[in-house]
């Protein structure tokens, strides 16, 4: 269980700070009114450099299902190890994004869900730049398959960089934040979106299969991809997986 309780606590972690960011900083980083798009996504850059520098060695800080399944599309973890990370991932998800709520709702100026969000993804009317379905399903699985590929790359063993991989890796969740944050929010990682739509409800509910099934899709094609750069039939069997 040890890598497991590792994947929950770190994608604790990343969901807390990255969220938070966006919900309990006021009128600094993640003001509702002005937001800093710059000062959240770093937050979530910063908090995935953070779990991998300090949990990779334990479980590989994947911190998402969709990580994971480009993982084990690559060939570098088994079907039964996605399942059991993919449900710590969210256990670790949904107790940060309920830890988030509660400190905001202990605000002395007090805090609607509501009326204030939870950090949920969306799309549409009402919702940032109020994209469509497709403008933000094509972004979920793009952004992922890109992010799925950088990782599976950095963390190769013969031809990536295992020393900067945590802060390769943070930058581009960070540029992926920068460029997704007004399109849905950003999500590229199911377990980030179910945490906070649980407790807001309504339209985050509706609209949350978006956010497991597009970055799923993302991840499936950048496991694919990695395949078809790095890795040939005479080397599959050297593939590390990235949980070692």
């Amino acid at each position: 269980m040890k890598k497991e309780i590792a994947e929950a606590f770190g994608t604790f972690v990343l969901v807390f700070f990255g969220v938070g960011s966006a919900v309990l900083a006021g009128g600094g980083i993640g003001a509702a009114d002005s937001i800093s798009i710059t000062g959240i996504s770093l937050a979530f850059g910063i908090s995935v450099v953070a779990m991998a520098y300090s949990i990779g060695q334990v479980s590989g800080a994947h911190l998402n299902p969709a990580v994971s399944l480009g993982a084990m599309v690559a060939g570098r973890i088994d079907r039964q190890t996605f399942v059991r990370y993919s449900v710590a991932q969210t256990i670790g998800a949904v107790l940060a994004a309920f830890s988030v709520m509660v400190i905001a709702k202990s605000s002395g100026g007090g805090f609607d869900i509501s009326a204030n969000g939870l950090g949920q993804n969306g799309y549409g009317a009402g919702y940032g730049g109020e994209f469509t379905f497709i403008g933000a399903f094509l972004f979920e699985v793009i952004a992922t398959m890109v992010f799925v590929v950088v990782i599976l790359g950095v963390t190769e063993e013969k031809t990536g960089n295992l020393l900067l991989a945590g802060l390769v890796i943070g930058l581009t969740l960070t540029m992926i934040h920068l460029v997704g944050i007004t399109v849905t929010g950003t999500s590229v990682n199911p377990a980030r979106s179910i945490g906070p739509a649980l407790f807001a409800g309504g339209t985050a509910l509706a609209q949350l299969w978006l956010f497991i099934a597009a970055p799923l899709i993302g991840a499936y094609a950048g496991g694919i991809l990695h395949k078809m750069k790095v890795t040939s039939p005479e080397d599959v069997s050297d593939v590390v997986p990235l949980d070692s």
